[in-house]
């Protein structure tokens, strides 16, 4: 999965979430040349200054993560949206879980 999830108010990583990123960074050892943005989101509660310090705060545990596993930082680039891009327009605790995430987005070199 390119997602991993994170609860209210927080950016530590859980074991479900380290097995994601050690999924990811086993991929990224057969890609070398690629890199990745690992965006930063957050759910709507809070001022949107907040929600860009979590998300870069998400985003950041996610890059030191991969880095931690062997994937260069070079490699890697992070980017908070807090609470601009939602990928669930709901306003319950169903949507929000959802929103507070760290999605790792391929941007080059993902052929063999």
């Amino acid at each position: 999965t390119d997602r991993v999830y994170f609860e209210l108010d927080q950016y530590t990583l859980d074991d479900s979430d380290r097995r994601v990123l050690q999924g990811q960074a086993q991929w990224l050892g057969q890609f070398p040349t690629s890199r990745v943005q690992i965006e930063g989101h957050a759910d709507e509660r809070g001022t949107r200054e907040y929600n860009l310090a979590l998300g870069a705060r998400r985003a950041d545990a996610v890059a030191s993560y991969l880095s931690s596993l062997g994937v260069t930082m070079t490699r890697i680039e992070t980017v908070s949206f807090g609470k601009d891009k939602p990928i669930n327009a709901g306003h319950d605790e169903a949507a929000w879980s959802q929103n507070r995430n760290a999605h790792t987005n391929v941007v080059s070199g993902a052929t063999s």
